[in-house]
């Protein structure tokens, strides 16, 4: 179990450190020493959510920031947070954000939707990851 969660903390700290690379599940089961399908069975049991939508949503996370706080065209933004087209970020964008990326750059409030996932061992007998999902008030 202590190893599991090591496994975790390494693929969560793969992924953080490499969001504007291309990063693919065969990338981080080569980087970490384990089969992809080992990988994120494990990785979702601990933390309720697939390795890839995790990475899409901190990715979407981080564009949205840049869509709020820079002038970057959103093409740019797009390609930064891993898409061949705007379109498809557009269309990935919109099914997160509820918005396409430029009604939600002139809204002008940026509010994240995947934080990076973290470890907490406060009082509790055994550690448990956590998913810091923030979703937009109706």
């Amino acid at each position: 179990m202590k190893d599991s969660k090591k496994v975790v903390r390494k693929v969560i700290d793969f992924i953080e450190n490499n969001l504007e690379k291309e990063i693919s599940l065969d990338n981080i089961s080569k980087n970490i020493g384990y089969s992809k399908f080992h990988l994120n069975r494990i990785f979702t049991e601990y933390t309720g959510v697939t390795i890839y939508k995790y990475l899409q949503n901190r990715r979407l996370t981080l564009a949205a920031e840049k869509l709020v706080k820079t002038n970057m065209p959103i093409i740019q933004i797009a390609y930064e947070a891993g898409y061949d087209t705007q379109q498809s970020f557009s269309f990935a964008f919109k099914q997160v954000y509820l918005y396409p990326p430029k009604v939600y750059r002139r809204i002008g409030i940026f509010m994240p939707k995947q934080d990076r996932i973290s470890m907490w061992c406060s009082y509790l007998p055994s550690c448990k990851f956590i998913a810091e999902i923030k979703e937009l008030a109706a």
